[in-house]
């Protein structure tokens, strides 16, 4: 584990709880590792940080996106 990618991805995970305040966080983390991986039940043991941390980080710039249009 990167210490670093850690905090990269719990920072990343805090702004889009922002966007997302009606989503559980294990509904979030799980989601996530279907965007990282695939829609299996084993998606959320078998994704790595680092592949977390780029679906984290996609999901974040297509719901700022979202919302900058919206406004």
């Amino acid at each position: 584990m990167n210490p670093e990618i850690r905090r990269q991805l719990l920072r990343v995970l805090d702004d889009l709880g922002e966007y997302t305040p009606d989503v559980r966080f294990g509904q979030l983390l799980a989601n996530l590792s279907y965007m990282a991986k695939s829609f299996t039940a084993e998606a959320i043991w078998d994704v790595e940080d680092e592949e977390l941390l780029e679906a984290a980080k996609s999901h974040l710039q297509e719901l700022s996106e979202r919302h900058a249009s919206a406004v």
